[in-house]
Order: structure tokens, then C-alpha cells, then sequence
């Protein structure tokens, strides 16, 4: 946030919260922020904690978000071969298909026979 932006934030700021309850509102504003700082570094210190010697290895900037392109990404995605190492190479190779599907034709309703029943659905 720049210098505009600030001035633009108290001047609203003053104009919606008033000259009487400014440095009230401020007073919180500053002590939210002083906690979340507090937090913030409380958790950066139990997992330097945990983690030792390491954390300092990490390179933080790898991990930001904001230098990520989205449409690199899908370009890439996009482009890279596709292998599934989970999944069967040919229809053979699963042991839980055994033959393609048939086409069974529709069933025609006779009203000579008995409507099936199934106890398990009802």
C-alpha cells in the first residue's frame, strides 16, 4: 500500500468514525495489529522450535504466491505428457474388468409377470 492509498483510508477513516471516536478506533487498530504480529511471531518461533537447524534453510520466497503465473502454469500442465502410473495401461491389465460391456436391449414391460421386487431396496 502506498502513500495515495493511506491517505485516502484516514481521510474516510476521519469522514466515517469521527474526530471524537478516532483515537479510540485507533487504539484498537493498533492493538489487533500489535497481536497479530505477537501470534504471528509466536508461530514462527515454535516451528523454528520443531523444526531446528532447517528453517533457516528454506527459501521463503519460493513459496510466495504472488510469483506464480497462472497461465504459465496451465501452459504447462497443458503441454507436459500425461502418465498415470496408478491407473491400467490396456483394458487387460485390470483385473476387475473381465470383457467389454454388452448392449442389453431394453426390457419390455409384460403385465402377465410379476413385477420384480428387490427386499434389500425397499
Amino acid at each position: 500500500m502506498g502513500g495515495p492509498e493511506a491517505v485516502v483510508i484516514l481521510v474516510l477513516a476521519f469522514l466515517l468514525i469521527g474526530p471524537e471516536r478516532l483515537p479510540e478506533v485507533l487504539a484498537k487498530a493498533r492493538h489487533w495489529i500489535r497481536e497479530a504480529r505477537r501470534m504471528a511471531d509466536g508461530a514462527r518461533g515454535q516451528l523454528r522450535e520443531q523444526m531446528g537447524p532447517e528453517f533457516d534453510d528454506i527459501d521463503w520466497k519460493a513459496y510466495d504466491p504472488r510469483q506464480y503465473d497462472p497461465r504459465r502454469i496451465v501452459r504447462e500442465a497443458l503441454t507436459e505428457p500425461f502418465d498415470d502410473p496408478a491407473g491400467p495401461s490396456s483394458p487387460g491389465d485390470d483385473p476387475g474388468v473381465e470383457e467389454e460391456p454388452r448392449y442389453r436391449p431394453p426390457a419390455v414391460f409384460d403385465p402377465a409377470k410379476p413385477v420384480p421386487f428387490d427386499t434389500d431396496a425397499t
